[in-house]
């Protein structure tokens, strides 16, 4: 091993010139280690839940393995970690909530490949040098006994920050006289529930507010959508560490969320953010009026100092030099 760590990072979820604004997370935490030292390749493919897909990119990691001298292989998400059995070199796995919690359908519920995914996620850990997971929860749901790190998706705090709501409405085009509700997701992916989100406005059409959604915007852009909202909706089945949430409390941008993920932990003590305490949409409506009532910034800002990407890329770090200890 060189000086310079060199790592393959594995991952079915990354852009593409389709979707250019897709997993803005895993980019800035490559971009965090490149800055940090580390070399990395990111070798990207699609799974799309067809089994020719992975075992073409079976065969191309293995193919680039023999090109290259790396140290070790950091597979995102259990799914990843697939084509990189059996091991040829060091391995770390990390879990972000899906590959160990399961899909769901429009409907809201538990998909058969979903479940697939999560027995494939959890033998795919068995074999894992080391284990990173969003959070706790999810480490809970590994097999008995298994050793993880707890390392969350982090942030750019100086791109996150608080800024004048008039100003990014401006930039952004957005109407000065009403309510906005940023919905904490992309509307097509299930299991943020997008109906749930709509079913709660439709509630709350005479307090004159309206649900914005951003699905393909510039991640560059997501610090104007913040600061020109009132109000962060998240209406998730379920969650591992959610991005936007954190994103939101440096923005000091009042939040209203399901009780899922790491959420209740992030946000339960501030004031001006609500966990529901179900999942029906008079309860998230009835909480929305609460926060839109108090009409003011909240204090989140100095919660969420700990998640800079800067810090969190040399907890990485760390967990890269056990598994090679390990091994």
């Amino acid at each position: 091993m060189g000086n310079r760590l060199q790592v393959l990072m594995v991952t079915s979820e990354w852009p593409d010139p389709a979707h250019p604004n897709w997993v803005p997370f895993l980019v800035e935490q490559v971009t965090s280690l490149k800055n940090a030292g580390v070399d990395v390749r990111v070798f990207s493919f699609r799974g799309a839940k067809n089994p020719w897909n992975y075992m073409k990119a079976w065969l191309g990691l293995r193919e680039l393995i023999k090109t290259g001298q790396y140290d070790l292989i950091h597979a995102q998400y259990g799914q990843s970690g697939l084509i990189a059995l059996p091991r040829r070199l060091p391995l770390v796995v990390t879990f972000h909530g899906s590959d160990l919690m399961g899909d769901i359908d429009h409907r809201g519920r538990y998909t058969l490949p979903g479940r697939i995914l999560v027995v494939l996620s959890k033998l795919v850990s068995r074999y894992a040098d080391s284990i990173i997971v969003a959070a706790n929860h999810l480490g809970q749901k590994l097999p008995g006994g298994t050793k993880y790190h707890i390392i969350p998706s982090g942030l750019d705090l100086e791109r996150f920050r608080p800024i004048n709501m008039n100003e990014a409405r401006e930039e952004l085009n957005l109407p000065k006289n009403k309510k906005i509700i940023l919905f904490g997701g992309r509307p097509e992916m299930s299991v943020k529930r997008y109906f749930l989100a709509r079913k709660t406005i439709s509630l709350l059409q005479q307090d004159q507010v309206e649900l914005l959604t951003v699905s393909n915007a510039p991640h560059e852009q997501m610090p104007l959508y913040l600061n020109a909202a009132d109000v962060l909706l998240l209406t998730s089945r379920h969650e591992g560490s959610p991005t936007i949430i954190k994103e939101a409390l440096a923005c000091n941008l009042p939040i209203v969320s399901t009780d899922v993920g790491d959420v209740r932990e992030r946000i339960g003590s501030i004031a001006g953010c609500m966990v529901c305490d179900d999942d029906r949409p008079e309860t998230i409506a009835a909480s929305l009026r609460t926060i839109l009532a108090r009409d003011q910034p909240i204090n989140g800002r100095t919660t969420v100092e700990d998640f800079d990407e800067k810090r969190l890329a040399q907890q990485v770090i760390s967990v890269y030099q056990h598994a090679l200890v390990r091994t």
